[in-house]
């Protein structure tokens, strides 16, 4: 005991050394960081400049296409008027050289617009970064209030789905099934070493790829895509073939090209009339005429799910074209597969054979080949063959469009976060765990503002209580250590100088809520997550749990009973966590379980009549109270 008090006292005297090299350390931190954000941000306002430039450009040019396109048709009007007279083939090749040129321009136009949607797009995408990175607005990026559920295990807790939440700071999707694959990332983080690393790596090789990402994005916000894109693919996918099952329709277009092919032999050999093969070939034109209402119903359908078809296939081709080296991604690719079967060349041969029944829209070619080889029966039917043959990888293209997209996000956040860790993950011993990080910060927090402190958590069971005055930061500072933890789960980078974790499941309990529609005060309710952490732990589940002030609504000697129960409940489960607390007595918890639960504090300093917060972490257990400072500064009369 004399020597716990002399260690004590000693390190009393060494505090304000300590607290001097801690500010000079996130003195140091701070200036690292801001001469690396203003880096990445001339980066992005360098981009978006540029991409600008050359949508004015292009613009120009569009305005100068356009113009020539009306003078080539002009043109081709005033020659064929004025040189009337003249032999055939002078207003005719006039015409002609105006058509050729008109039709040139046309295209030259359509190339034009869509460079400059391009352009468009992508300085949009560099000044949205560059308002996020700079003032905090994320307002462009979809913020996931479809996923906020207030019965999840810490996703509502956190801040994780909502406006100004972890998921909209980090989102960077374009496409629906990429957004669901990060929200679900998000909302069941990984537990497993092996598994997180691969994820880590996966998200550091990306951060790299900062032209890949870029594209990745740009070629996926052209297409507008909706929700019901994938299971309309998948629905599409798995239909039955209309024509292909029936062995009349399957014959059809080999008899009908046979017997036109016989007919124009014995045509030849003047062993049958020509107007008896043209009667036949009437015939045939007829029979084809029964199957166009049907072919082009599913011509219609096709064609919705090759235009979605067709922006996942740029999504495939640039990821297929990009060198990657990391498991998860080469895994990722993998799933795109190879050769012939490749996607990215898969979903080409199909824009070919829709782009090849387009040719029925020529009424012309539309008899003629009809007539002649029941065309559109047989290419509606290379359709189906193909989706037939198609059909079992469909979704797993879909999958790794999604896990890429999401990576890619994953990947962006690592960028823009050059100062930020990855965390170590040590492996989830019986006896072990482990939480120790230094200069721990709320990634959601403006750089110039956030006050880092230490989290320091070893073996197991083994808890932190923490207590201070109201606004101090306690809640902060548990939401700090959620949200670092959570990331670190995800395999991405925190925002801290080192960490070192073992991942385990994350349980927290900060705002509960009550509920009118199921008559639930918000007292049943907090008990409600309480059992539900309980039976996690008494099922043999390695939970950390965050605890913001338990018991809230029952009375002070009920609620100090309670808490206390339920922290022996915990340490006797072999639990870890953190708990915030006004109630002062729970800090005699830790005489109870000497080395297992430690105190700190969050303290309030009065100076000259006025209230001041370090936000510092400190040892032991909080002495300063500021409510009823607080209230007489309000002018609220106070009974000594």
């Amino acid at each position: 005991m004399q020597t716990a008090k002399y260690l004590r006292e000693k390190l009393v005297l060494f505090r304000p050394f300590a607290y001097l090299c801690r500010q000079f350390t996130e003195k140091r931190h701070y200036a690292t960081s801001m001469e690396k954000t203003e880096q990445l941000a001339a980066g992005y306002r360098h981009e978006a400049d540029e991409a600008h430039r050359a949508q004015e450009r292009t613009q120009r040019a569009i305005y100068r296409t356009g113009t020539l396109r009306l003078l080539a048709f002009a043109a081709g009007v005033a020659g064929a008027i004025i040189f009337r007279h003249e032999a055939w083939y002078v207003p005719t090749g006039i015409i002609a050289a105006a058509l050729v040129l008109f039709t040139w321009l046309v295209k030259r136009h359509n190339r034009l617009y869509k460079r400059k949607d391009y352009l468009e797009t992508k300085r949009r995408i560099n000044e949205e970064e560059l308002a996020a990175l700079t003032d905090y607005d994320t307002s462009a990026f979809d913020d996931g209030s479809r996923y906020a559920d207030p019965s999840h295990l810490y996703a509502f807790d956190l801040d994780v789905f909502g406006p100004h939440s972890l998921f909209q700071y980090i989102n960077r999707t374009c496409t629906p099934i990429g957004g669901e694959r990060l929200a679900a990332w998000l909302g069941h983080h990984l537990e497993s070493k092996e598994e997180i690393e691969q994820r880590q790596a996966a998200v550091a090789e990306l951060a790299g790829k900062r032209e890949f990402r870029h594209e990745f994005r740009i070629a996926g916000l052209l297409y507008k895509g909706e929700a019901t894109d994938k299971d309309t693919l998948c629905a599409w996918a798995a239909s039955p073939s209309v024509f292909r099952s029936r062995r009349f329709t399957r014959l059809l277009p080999a008899t009908v090209t046979g017997a036109n092919a016989l007919c124009l032999v014995l045509t030849l050999c003047g062993l049958m009339p020509a107007n008896v093969w043209g009667m036949v070939w009437a015939l045939f034109l007829t029979i084809s005429f029964c199957f166009t209402g049907r072919i082009s119903k599913v011509q219609a359908t096709y064609g919705k799910q090759l235009r979605i078809l067709g922006t996942y296939a740029r999504l495939l081709r640039l990821t297929d074209a990009e060198d990657m080296q990391s498991p998860l991604l080469q895994e990722v690719k993998g799933r795109i597969g190879n050769g012939r079967d490749r996607a990215s060349e898969a979903i080409r041969q199909l824009a070919k054979l829709m782009d090849s029944l387009d040719q029925r829209n020529n009424y012309l070619m539309y008899v003629l080949l009809n007539g002649t080889f029941c065309w559109e029966l047989w290419q509606i039917m290379r359709i189906e063959a193909w989706r037939e043959h198609h059909a079992g990888c469909l979704p797993q293209w879909l999958e790794a469009v999604a896990d890429t997209d999401a990576l890619c996000s994953l990947g962006t956040f690592a960028y823009n976060h050059p100062t930020y860790a990855y965390p170590t993950l040590l492996p989830p011993e019986e006896n072990g765990f482990c939480y120790r990080a230094e200069a721990l910060g709320h990634p959601l927090m403006r750089r110039d503002r956030c006050v880092r402190n230490d989290m320091q958590m070893e073996g197991r069971p083994a808890f932190i209580i923490i207590t201070g005055a109201n606004m101090a930061g306690k809640s902060t500072y548990l939401r700090t250590v959620g949200v670092n933890f959570l990331l670190a789960c995800c395999g991405m980078p925190v925002c801290a100088e080192r960490m070192e974790l073992t991942p385990v499941r994350l349980v927290t309990s900060l705002r509960t809520s009550d509920s009118l529609n199921d008559n639930e005060s918000y007292f049943f309710a907090e008990l409600k997550r309480l059992k539900l952490i309980i039976d996690k732990l008494q099922a043999g589940e390695r939970l950390f749990i965050i605890l913001d002030e338990i018991l809230k609504g029952t009375n002070s000697l009920d609620k100090q009973k309670g808490s206390f129960a339920l922290i022996e409940q915990f340490m006797a489960l072999r639990a870890n966590g953190i708990i915030a607390t006004h109630d002062l007595q729970l800090g005699h918890l830790a005489d109870l379980f000497p080395g297992l639960i430690r105190n700190l504090c969050f303290e309030a300093d009065i100076t000259r009549d006025e209230l001041t917060f370090s936000y510092r972490l400190r040892p032991g257990v909080a002495q300063n109270m500021n409510a009823c400072f607080l209230m007489r500064k309000m002018g609220i009369a106070m009974t000594d």
